[in-house]
């Protein structure tokens, strides 16, 4: 079967060059070809596939939903107890600022109802974000893109919006009593997995809370045990106002939800009423994968071992002399390369040897690697050997 035709033909192009490649299926830390040729998936379909694609027990729950039933009525007017039960779990490892769950459909769709819920709380509308942060691409998160390059073509964006820069704690004090929100990743993934401080995040938050600005931490990437904890913020001892998640939030399926207090969460239901509405938004389906998911990551011990592993390949790689850098924190990691362009040349190298990796949108000198958190030592020294030929091949 060659579908490569109808592919060109028939979807939407994200770039001119594609991958192409064209899959059958996927197991643990694998994706397989037509013809049964394995490849392995360094990047976790982004930071989707956290414990692996097709885990059986996800594939277990989706088929007892699917036999139940899958999508009833738009979000939140019916009682469907995937949504409760998988709220409910999330909210005993948050803390009690973050209760109330409003389930979307992706990591965009987060950042936009974090918006508008911060604007709605507060009354106010200016929102604050950092040079270098990815939120999404429709036009509120492409609005808070702290990227040009990629937000030039859709201007006029929308009003109210201002970068400051990441990692600069001078420029806090541009947070005023007109700011509605802040939103900050603790690790910033479009520009090579950049490291937060402590000291950055935390005064950050002081402001926020001393301006009466709502604190937006963006989880999208660094959630579901990727740096080792839960969640990113736990690391750095800093609780939002409002946390978005996305990608692997949904155990391989489409979910994304914002989360904040039961009393913030209230005023998107009145005046008006339907102040945030989605259709699939927390459909069946997605929430019992990704309950499933969660609860396979909470029991299996892999998060135990992220630092581990994580360490064990920065070890093995960054004496490479093609290696300046290695950013990121944990299962999260950026490999900072010594010229311009190389990471998509390496990208391309490790494809021929099926091995998937990927590169950001906002550093071309860095590689992408996400991979599946159980990922064992020996394919991880598989990797490391041919990512280190690759190299030398350069």
């Amino acid at each position: 079967m060659n579908l490569d035709q109808p592919f060109r033909r028939y979807l939407a192009p994200t770039t001119d060059t594609p991958i192409a490649l064209t899959f059958a299926k996927a197991k643990g830390i694998y994706i397989f070809d037509l013809e049964g040729n394995k490849y392995m998936d360094m990047i976790s379909g982004i930071g989707v596939a956290n414990i692996g694609h097709s885990h059986p027990s996800v594939i277990a729950a989706v088929h007892k939903q699917v036999d139940s039933h899958m999508h009833l009525m738009v979000y939140g007017e019916y009682i469907q107890q995937k949504q409760v039960t998988y709220a409910e779990s999330l909210s005993k490892v948050l803390s009690q600022k973050l209760q109330c769950i409003y389930w979307v459909n992706s990591g965009t769709e987060a950042t936009e109802g974090a918006f508008k819920l911060a604007k709605r709380t507060t009354g106010r509308s200016e929102i604050i974000s950092f040079k270098g942060s990815y939120h999404g691409s429709t036009l509120g998160s492409l609005s808070a893109m702290g990227n040009e390059k990629f937000k030039r073509a859709f201007r006029p964006l929308v009003p109210g919006h201002r970068q400051l820069i990441y990692n600069d704690l001078k420029h806090l004090d541009e947070i005023t009593t007109n700011t509605a929100a802040v939103i900050v990743e603790c690790i910033q993934a479009g520009s090579g997995y950049i490291q937060g401080t402590k000291e950055f995040l935390r005064k950050l938050s002081k402001i926020c809370s001393e301006k009466g600005a709502m604190l937006i931490i963006d989880e999208c990437q660094t959630g579901f045990g990727r740096t080792g904890e839960l969640f990113a913020h736990q690391l750095y001892g800093v609780n939002p106002d409002i946390l978005c998640l996305g990608k692997a939030l949904g155990g391989g399926l489409p979910l994304g939800a914002f989360i904040s207090s039961q009393a913030n969460m209230k005023k998107l239901s009145r005046e008006p009423m339907l102040g945030h509405i989605t259709t699939f938004g927390g459909n069946p389906v997605s929430c019992a994968a990704g309950q499933a998911a969660f609860e396979v990551l909470i029991n299996s011990g892999w998060m135990d071992l992220v630092t581990t592993l994580g360490d064990y390949i920065r070890r093995a790689l960054i004496k490479h002399p093609r290696i300046i850098n290695i950013n990121g924190q944990g299962l999260l990691i950026a490999l900072v390369l010594d010229s311009p362009n190389s990471a998509i040349r390496i990208q391309k190298k490790l494809i021929s040897r099926r091995i998937i990796t990927n590169f950001f949108l906002f550093n071309d000198s860095a590689l992408r690697l996400t991979p599946p958190i159980c990922i064992k030592k020996a394919e991880l020294n598989h990797f490391i050997k041919n990512i280190i030929e690759a190299l030398d091949e350069l």
